[in-house]
């Protein structure tokens, strides 16, 4: 018993004399000594404790040789712990006060990487993911022969994505609300503001769908009219994807809507049938995309 007793005094007085160490180094002026130590912490991947040091650096080597050098790598520590809103406030400054640094290149893509990694899922506010795209592609224009353009374009594409995603789940929240013309609207929105959208195949099928089944529910003296809308939004579809997966459902619409304007068409029950089939294919087909999503 008295052994462990003395064991675990000689620990606490070991960690104990360690930290002070530590402290009474961080709060010195000896430049040479706090700058050995904090690489020493660097690379050993103490990267709190080398952050530590390079701040309080940073004050000591302002104006001399080292000043980019320490500014720099307190950022890097601070971007190795993972800290990325403080490390891209450190990069940042970085590159407007060090712009001919040779650290500066690799300063500004670890600075757009902060901003990525700082960026909401597609449900959230998306402002961080437009100011992470915008240094992106600054970086790309500023660094066109750069060894990270590969990784500059993949973050451009999942971000991008990213919106669309937002964009199109935005516009059918007001489909599965069965608020019909608003979903339309929505819709046609979203490719006005994106037609490249990577989700427009699907847009297009909604957009059709809505102005069905808002004419559907209309009174009849709206319903031709609205039926017309229909016929539009096929045809558009149709002429833009004739091999899309929608297309025998929405050819079983069409059939219905011919129907209800008088004209000759297959007869309403098998339309009828066929429609209800397709809408238990669609369903399991969106049961698979969320399991793939999920994944």
């Amino acid at each position: 018993m008295r052994y462990r007793i003395l064991f675990a005094l000689l620990a606490v007085l070991a960690f104990s004399s360690c930290k002070s160490q530590y402290e009474i180094l961080l709060n010195s002026n000896d430049v040479d000594a706090k700058y050995k130590a904090a690489f020493e912490y660097f690379n050993n991947k103490k990267y709190s404790k080398s952050a530590a040091l390079f701040e309080s650096l940073s004050m000591l080597t302002e104006g001399t040789e080292k000043d980019d050098t320490v500014k720099y790598y307190w950022g890097l520590s601070n971007y190795n712990a993972k800290d990325y809103y403080t490390a891209e406030t450190n990069f940042d400054t970085f590159v407007t006060n060090y712009p001919r640094s040779p650290f500066a290149p690799e300063a500004r893509y670890l600075r757009l990487d902060c901003l990525y990694l700082q960026t909401l899922r597609y449900e959230l506010d998306q402002t961080p993911t437009y100011k992470a795209m915008n240094a992106i592609s600054e970086y790309i224009i500023d660094y066109p022969q750069s060894d990270k353009i590969a990784s500059c374009r993949e973050m451009l594409i999942e971000l991008g994505e990213r919106l669309d995603k937002k964009a199109y789940e935005g516009a059918k929240l007001y489909y599965k609300m069965e608020d019909y013309l608003a979903s339309r609207v929505a819709f046609r929105n979203v490719l006005k503001d994106d037609a490249e959208n990577i989700y427009r195949e699907d847009i297009l099928y909604y957009i059709a769908m809505s102005s069905y089944k808002y004419a559907a529910l209309s009174v009849p003296q709206k319903q031709r009219e609205r039926y017309l809308t229909f016929i539009d939004d096929y045809f558009n579809f149709v002429g833009e994807l004739p091999d899309s997966h929608y297309r025998k459902e929405l050819d079983v619409v069409y059939g219905k809507v011919q129907k209800a304007l008088g004209r000759n068409v297959a007869d309403s029950e098998d339309a009828d049938k066929s429609e209800k089939d397709f809408a238990k294919e669609r369903k399991k087909l969106s049961k698979v995309a969320e399991k793939d999503e999920n994944k």
